[in-house]
């Protein structure tokens, strides 16, 4: 009497049933459902994140069969029967340890500090809207780059 069943809900589709009260706080539902694990485990619901301990779930209002998404972080050092890992994410390249991913804005760098070499040790070969061309593409790529890197 009084129970609820909340879903979890794991990044690999798993999922899971915990039964708690709703007098129940986040940080008791973490260490019913995650002993030892309750600094490592970050729990979402409706988009947002369970951060604080003392909130009951009555006033977050989770009722009987709410779902509840489960993410370890990074800090995780073993593998417990409640979260199993999650399979890899896409393919990966064999022998190849950088992602290419990580390459793309040297790369990138590379190919505008070329452009601009030869826009102005070659000027007779770049037209007019080249040029502006050129100058939209470095704004383009700085702004990008700021974006991604700034945060």
């Amino acid at each position: 009497p009084g129970l609820i069943k909340i879903r979890l809900k794991f990044l690999n589709d798993t999922e899971e049933v915990a039964v708690a009260r709703p007098e129940d706080t986040v940080g008791i539902l973490k260490s019913k459902c995650f002993p030892g694990q309750e600094s490592q485990m970050k729990l979402i619901y409706r988009g947002q994140l369970l951060q604080d301990q003392a909130r009951t779930l009555r006033s977050l209002r989770i009722t009987d069969n709410s779902v509840i998404h489960c993410h370890r972080s990074r800090g995780a050092t073993a593998a417990t029967p409640a979260l199993p890992e999650p399979g890899p994410a896409g393919p990966t390249a064999p022998g190849l340890p950088v992602g290419g991913g990580t390459l793309m804005v040297p790369t990138v760098m590379v190919v505008l500090a070329l452009g601009w070499y030869f826009r102005i040790n070659y000027r007779q070969l770049f037209t007019a809207p080249a040029t502006v061309s050129l100058i939209g593409v470095t704004v383009l790529v700085t702004f990008l780059a700021f974006g991604v890197y700034g945060q």
